[in-house]
């Protein structure tokens, strides 16, 4: 494979500078968080999914504080319904009319008349992923969050999808098997293999197994001119086999990683992604796939009590007081 070094350089000047302004924020800045316009401009996610405002409350909201009070299969249940919608508002919304989401309270009629009534006056999918696909098994049902909710009762619950995916020995199996249901392609699969994981039902290194997202693949092609014989996700071994090199030789030596947790698989394929975004308007003159960033960059949220799957060994270096 041959890099394009005008561009990898800034996938490691991304991941530097955006690590930066997390750390400024958790440890009190609220302003000048970065004199970089691109970044100071729009929205970027963070250098680690777990970062994220909605892998947070996945992770302490609906993992951390009631998995010890359902089953295996009750805690995969609650995970992908969460994660379907990738809502806060929607789970908060649901809970708040059916109890605590498991295999008993989980009723697709009564849920889809719920979000029937509830879409009428806001959004219950969150844009953050593009939730498509078609299906003639389900086409008698008429609205989207009906289909995906049919699928998980047929395919996953009464179809044993979920049974599978405990008694699974790799985060590849979890994502083939998720990749056998109807609605969730290559990269939904894999990112519903990676938010089970964060609970205790399985347990695999997030560097086992990594499927490149159609945005990682954009940014992997204005990096790598030449890959050869190598797949996008040989591209992102050989980034994270490299890193300490390649952060040397581009002079991005500064990088703080999260709680002496190096970047996984995982991270390094969400930075191809928002390395496209930043090259978007860093260099226009690239053209592969989309031409301009959506989401502009809004005031800064509340600030995050965050909290890590236990079995990462990092939550008792939280500074809980930011």
């Amino acid at each position: 494979m041959k890099l394009r070094d005008e561009t990898y350089r800034y996938y490691f000047y991304f991941i530097q500078e955006r690590m930066n302004i997390f750390w400024r924020r958790y440890e009190g800045s609220e302003s000048n968080l970065t004199t970089d316009p691109i970044l100071a401009s729009y929205k970027f996610t963070n250098v680690y999914r777990a970062l994220d405002r909605v892998s947070q409350y996945l992770i302490q909201h609906v993992i951390a504080s009631k998995e010890r009070q359902f089953s295996d299969v009750d805690n995969l249940l609650r995970i992908i319904v969460f994660k379907i919608f990738n809502n806060i508002n929607t789970w908060q919304y649901l809970e708040s009319k059916l109890g605590e989401i498991s295999t008993k309270t989980f009723n697709v009629d009564l849920i889809t008349g719920l979000l029937d009534e509830r879409i009428k006056e806001v959004a219950i999918f969150s844009p953050a992923y593009m939730m498509t696909g078609s299906h003639s098994s389900y086409n008698i049902y008429r609205r989207k969050h009906e289909k995906w909710l049919r699928m998980v009762e047929h395919e996953l619950l009464l179809g044993r999808g979920f049974e599978r995916i405990v008694l699974s020995k790799s985060l590849e199996e979890v994502y083939h098997i998720l990749l056998q249901c109807s609605f969730i392609g290559p990269f939904l699969a894999y990112q519903y293999a990676i938010d089970f994981n964060y609970s205790s039902v399985i347990n695999f290194s997030e560097n086992s197994f990594v499927k490149a997202g159609i945005g990682a693949i954009r940014g992997i092609k204005k990096c790598f001119y030449d890959m050869g014989s190598s797949s996008f996700e040989d591209c992102i071994r050989y980034t994270q086999d490299n890193f300490d090199g390649y952060q040397q030789r581009y002079g991005f030596t500064d990088f703080r990683n999260l709680f002496g947790r190096p970047p996984q698989l995982i991270d390094l394929q969400n930075c191809f992604c928002e390395t496209d975004k930043y090259l978007r308007v860093k260099m226009p003159e690239l053209l592969v796939g989309n031409t301009r960033i959506k989401q502009k960059f809004d005031k800064p949220k509340a600030h995050i009590r965050y909290l890590f799957p236990e079995k990462w060994g990092i939550n008792q270096y939280i500074n809980q007081v930011h």
